[in-house]
């Protein structure tokens, strides 16, 4: 039995894998083609998309929404999450479904709802459109991965913090933000690549003025077929591989150095 589970879990890793294994290849293609398997081996994706201009607009715009996006909704969601886990009022669960709805609502209609509204405000064709429709999508994500970093937040700190004297907004950013980090950390990841990898509201509102990397790369792909492309997201790929392992190397490194200044505290006490 367990070879046969064995076999089925590498069989599905291997479905799972499939279009990377697949993607990868064709990177080192020629430019003037994507195939697959290449029949000669070289650089020239890589170099042509380095080479052009659009191509590195589009990246530095992404980034420019990534980022910005990752600010708001990271500030959002954490200031709704202290306030659905500790806050109690009436209408809790109704503000907690509202909040969530942008996680479950299809996005095409996010998309439309957004492109109704920034026309009348003229926003859309312009980074601040894509920003906030993009903060509307995060703020769900950070608001779930804060909130159950609170609930397992052990809240005698605070008590001890304010026996002590301490003011609750001091307790607040000395105690609870730091224990938190790695939540809040988190939660930025996810909303910078939930902006990052947006295509279907930015379709609706990027227009033509401000095009992010993966609208240019749906233009691409459903007008033009560049041969760059599978080089373009073998680079999104390992980016992407690159920031989370970062991430979680730094958490890691957190605790490690968390657990050796408790380590000579518990010693001298």
């Amino acid at each position: 039995m367990k070879v046969f589970a064995a076999i089925f879990c590498v069989l599905l890793l291997l479905f799972l894998l499939a279009p990377v294994l697949v993607l990868i290849p064709m990177s080192l293609g020629s430019a003037k083609m994507a195939e697959f398997p290449p029949r000669t081996l070289s650089l020239d994706q890589y170099r042509a998309f380095f080479h052009s201009r659009p191509w590195i607009q589009s990246v530095l715009t992404s980034l420019r929404i990534g980022l910005a996006t990752m600010v708001f909704a990271t500030t959002l969601g954490t200031m709704a999450a202290f306030g659905l886990v500790r806050g109690e009022f009436p209408g809790k669960a109704s503000l907690s479904a509202f909040l969530m709805a942008p996680r479950f609502v299809p996005v095409i209609i996010t998309a439309l709802a957004s492109y109704a509204l920034f026309a009348r405000l003229r926003l859309i064709g312009t980074e601040w459109g894509l920003i906030l429709a993009h903060t509307i999508l995060a703020c769900p994500f950070v608001i779930i991965i804060v909130s159950a970093t609170l609930r397992g937040f052990d809240r005698s700190l605070e008590q001890a913090s304010q026996i002590l004297g301490a003011a609750p907004l001091k307790t607040v950013l000395r105690i609870t933000l730091p224990l938190i980090r790695p939540g809040i950390v988190s939660a930025a990841l996810f909303a910078f690549m939930v902006s990052f990898d947006e295509i279907v509201v930015a379709i609706f509102i990027s227009g033509t003025r401000t095009v992010t990397l993966p609208k240019r790369m749906w233009d691409a792909l459903t007008y033009e077929m560049e041969p760059t492309l599978p080089a373009i997201s073998t680079l999104i790929l390992l980016t992407t591989l690159l920031v989370f392992a970062t991430a979680g190397w730094a958490q890691r490194a957190a605790s490690r150095l968390r657990a050796a200044e408790a380590g000579p505290k518990g010693q001298e006490k």
